[in-house]
């Protein structure tokens, strides 16, 4: 399995998006604001640029990122908003978002690891994808340990999605719907995604 070394601020950077966004919670410097805006970008660099991005934020490979990218085509709907609801309903994403992991790169690594459960069946596949009505919930031998209680109090800040009914005390949360793009924090021009891969 691949593994992202790059440095998450100076990627975030780059790509333009806040660092919040990946859990880290350093505010926005100002020192090399316009650094992106200096030379005049193609309209493929732009398409490329929110591909990278998605991949970024998601911990994402290229190869999985496009299988993600045919799904979404098939789906009903928009195929930009669809990639959006693939991306965020990957179990990694869903347990960063109920404030169980830091970071999404802790999250992946925790899942991994196979510290959660969904439907009471233990999962240690970060992509696994969640669906409607299912329960996902920290391991019933780890809700007494100090990290995982130390996590939850650190992320009692973090605003959990509206399609998230998580119960933090209990360390659980369950899918009442599948996650829309007007679910995300971050600004990302899906339908340059698509007309990249439609090319």
């Amino acid at each position: 399995m691949a593994v992202q070394k790059e440095p998450i601020l100076k990627k975030c950077r780059t790509l333009g998006i806040s660092p919040a966004v990946m859990g880290v919670s350093k505010k926005e410097s100002n020192r090399f604001k316009n650094a992106n805006n200096r030379k005049k970008v193609s309209e493929y660099g732009l398409q490329l640029k929110e591909k990278q991005k998605l991949k970024f934020i998601y911990g994402v490979l290229e190869k999985p990122f496009r299988h993600y990218f045919e799904i979404a085509s098939k789906m009903e709907g928009k195929a930009g908003d669809n990639l959006i609801t693939c991306l965020e309903s990957r179990l990694d994403s869903v347990v960063y978002r109920m404030g169980l992991a830091l970071t999404r790169r802790e999250a992946r690594q925790l899942v991994s690891h196979g510290h959660y459960t969904v439907n009471g069946k233990k999962v240690n596949i970060p992509s696994y994808r969640v669906k409607v009505g299912d329960v996902i919930a920290l391991r019933e031998k780890d809700r007494t340990s100090d990290k995982f209680k130390n996590t939850v109090e650190e992320t009692k800040d973090r605003i959990v999605p509206v399609w998230l009914d998580a119960k933090k005390d209990d360390f659980s949360a369950s899918v009442t719907r599948l996650p829309s793009a007007e679910d995300i924090d971050y600004e990302v021009a899906t339908h340059l995604i698509v007309e990249l891969y439609s090319k």
